[in-house]
């Protein structure tokens, strides 16, 4: 056990030089995208003290208005902008309907109106868009897509996809821009002192309201980049709020009122969870156990009730397949197809009668992989109120009929 923590991930990186490079370059490119929506949280924190719970439902939004508008007929870039005015929408009503009659209230009422926030947007959205995950419009953008691969002789390759080193030029021009608007610009000036203090910033004619207004307006086109950016490499779905909290740890570690601070938290974040899960994700076993070596005591005995809602019976005859995982650098060579075609092989010679898994509903992809390869629904199972935890409504289940000898 102890080889496994200390030693044999650190001669993995050794022996896989480029397999630790390809971690690395993953590891940067989420954690850009975790600094980005930490940049959501610090902007509206350092303008009014208010932790805003519902920045990841804004990002969920601003990427379904997006792909919504365009899926009934809006051209792409008509659609960025009318998007854009639907975020100065969204925070023009949210100073005039929330933060301006909740001047001067404590922090937590304020906390909780922005919890309210949340649930209405997630109503508001699943009532015009729907529930079912989408694809983002990213080469009606013009953003780039495929891959480059770079070669080190026999040590193998790098890949990297377009859309990965798009988002990390484009996070990294949206935190330059914000900090010659903070530093530079009157507006910006005019923020950082409502920041500081409130009472003195009105005392020298500085209007709150317009700053709360314009403060969360910028907040929301970090939303919407951040939608584009997670959506063009995972759809479009409710499931990215989970992913917003990501941006917790970042502003734990970088400070709430930091944007140099939010940069440096979501690179050790995205560093560190490409690296552990990578290396040290194997660790995890099926039991509390496992769960309190890794999570420790506290944390493992509230994981595993949670994680006991996903459990599944194991029934005699058919493979229980957990499912498959593609690195996004070598997606549509055909791994996946050789992966799954390996799992049948290897249920039919050890006489099993079906293989079975099941399918998360935001996961498109994956359920038209497993149609393709012969694999048919039977049932589904939906998770009610623990959705908003899980991330996905239900699951499908799904099995491959082996071939009788």
């Amino acid at each position: 056990m102890l080889y496994d923590i200390f030693i044999d991930p650190f001669v993995q990186m050794y022996d896989m030089p480029d397999f630790f490079l390809q971690v690395l370059w993953e590891g940067f490119v989420a954690g850009i995208l975790y600094a980005l929506i930490a940049l959501g949280f610090v902007l509206i924190f350092k303008a009014s003290g208010v932790f805003n719970f519902a920045q990841g439902i804004m990002v969920v939004f601003a990427g379904l208005t997006l792909v919504g508008l365009h899926e009934n007929g809006v051209p792409a870039y008509l659609a960025l902008a009318l998007t854009i005015g639907a975020m100065g929408i969204l925070a023009y009503g949210v100073e005039r309907v929330v933060m301006r009659p909740l001047v001067n209230q404590p922090d937590i009422i304020l906390l909780m109106a922005t919890i309210g926030l949340t649930y209405f947007l997630i109503g508001f959205g699943e009532f015009v868009f729907g529930g079912e995950p989408k694809q983002m419009i990213t080469e009606e953008l013009g953003l780039p897509t495929g891959s480059t691969a770079f070669e080190f002789g026999d040590r193998g390759l790098i890949i990297l996809q377009h859309i990965d080193i798009a988002a990390a030029v484009i996070a990294v021009l949206m935190v330059a821009a914000l900090g010659i608007f903070f530093n530079k610009t009157r507006i910006g000036r005019a923020l950082r002192a409502v920041a500081d203090d409130h009472q003195a910033a009105l005392s020298v004619g500085i209007s709150l309201n317009q700053i709360w207004a314009i403060v969360w307006f910028a907040a929301g086109l970090v939303a919407l980049a951040t939608g584009i950016m997670w959506g063009a490499r995972a759809d479009v779905s409710f499931a990215l709020e989970i992913v917003a909290f990501k941006a917790l740890p970042v502003l734990i570690l970088g400070g709430f009122t930091s944007i140099p601070g939010a940069i440096v938290g979501g690179l050790i974040i995205g560093f560190g969870e490409k690296i552990g899960e990578l290396y040290w994700g194997g660790l995890v076993g099926g039991g509390v156990r496992e769960l309190a070596r890794v999570y420790g005591g506290l944390s493992a005995l509230w994981r595993a009730p949670l994680l006991s809602l996903l459990e599944r019976q194991i029934e005699p005859g058919p493979l229980l397949m957990d499912g498959i995982f593609v690195s996004e650098a070598a997606r549509g060579h055909g791994v996946g197809t050789a992966l799954l075609e390996a799992i049948k092989t290897h249920a039919t010679h050890n006489g099993l009668f079906a293989v079975r898994l099941d399918v998360i509903d935001t996961n498109p992809r994956a359920k038209a992989l497993y149609l393709r390869h012969g694999f048919e629904p039977a049932g589904e199972e939906h998770l009610g109120p623990f959705r908003h935890i899980f991330g996905f409504k239900s699951s499908t289940k799904m099995i491959w009929p082996a071939p009788t000898q």
